[in-house]
């Protein structure tokens, strides 16, 4: 009896944890990065917007991560600091990017 709730609680953790938020990392300087044309500086800048929102979602009182924090508060600390790494990741990379814009004169 005690394995089944213990598997029934691990099971329902496993579903709020996967409505957590996850944004990605994105690395500051890539090798490719002088290559890049305007239109890819501004997609590249676009992605950065989307990561930034996502990373935002992680810092909120969510459905997902106040369910998360009620069954298993660990994983809201996780989720706030991957959250906070994504975000300054995607700050500096955007920096990056702008340089590299005004190096180019790209208008946009």
């Amino acid at each position: 009896m005690k394995t089944g709730k213990f598997l029934g609680l691990l099971a329902a953790g496993s579903l709020f944890l996967a409505g957590c938020v996850s944004p990605e990392v994105v690395t500051t300087n890539n090798i490719d990065d002088a290559s890049l044309t305007c239109d890819e500086i501004k997609t590249q800048m676009g992605q950065l917007d989307e990561i930034r929102a996502e990373a935002k979602k992680g810092k909120t009182a969510s459905g997902a991560n106040v369910a998360a924090a009620i069954l298993f508060w660990p994983a809201v600390i996780g989720n706030y600091s991957n959250a906070n790494e994504a975000m300054n990741a995607a700050n500096k990379r955007h920096e990056v990017l702008v340089a590299l814009a005004k190096k180019k004169r790209c208008k946009f």
